[in-house]
């Protein structure tokens, strides 16, 4: 996909100093997808490694965009194969227990019919719910992230975040 862009880049730059790319912080990059039903309710996944709700979605792999790693995870995790829409949210999140801090994506998933069929990743879920997000089961954190993907949604913005909280956008 982006084999013309990389060759219009050239060679790849030369360390002047060796290792201190290595040296430099990694964040972990995280998308998820925004689907709702026609009622407003969400789609969520029920992870069996953690307590909380979570988005359909996941870490984006090593030289993954976001938009396609998005897509991939909603893919792998219910069994959907969606096109994904704008971008409506960029979050940072603080490292906490054994997870790093990480820069997490919500994309517009849209809307799709109830009763569209669902296939729950057996190795990492143990189901998925349709909730409206006063009553979901989600981290704090997490809750506020998805207040401002639907304010995005209404807005027609995309917001930045950090830890959920506003920083700049509509």
């Amino acid at each position: 996909m982006f084999s013309d862009d990389f060759a219009l880049e050239g060679e790849p730059e030369r360390e002047f100093h060796p290792g201190i790319a290595g040296r430099m912080a990694h964040k972990t990059v995280a998308s998820g997808a925004l689907i709702r039903d026609p009622d407003g309710r969400i789609l969520f996944v029920v992870p069996n490694y953690k307590p909380y709700l979570d988005l359909p979605g996941g870490i984006v792999e090593t030289g993954e965009p976001p938009s396609l790693g998005c897509r991939r995870e909603v893919r792998e995790e219910v069994g959907l194969d969606l096109p994904i829409h704008r971008l409506l949210v960029v979050d940072w999140t603080p490292g906490r227990g054994p997870w790093s801090d990480q820069v997490q994506f919500v994309f517009d998933g849209g809307v799709i019919p109830a009763g569209t069929p669902l296939r729950p990743q057996d190795d990492e879920l143990t189901g998925v719910r349709w909730e409206y997000l006063e009553s979901a089961d989600v981290r704090p954190s997490l809750r506020r992230r998805l207040e401002l993907a639907m304010r995005a949604v209404e807005t027609g913005a995309t917001l930045h975040a950090e830890f959920g909280h506003l920083l700049s956008g509509a």
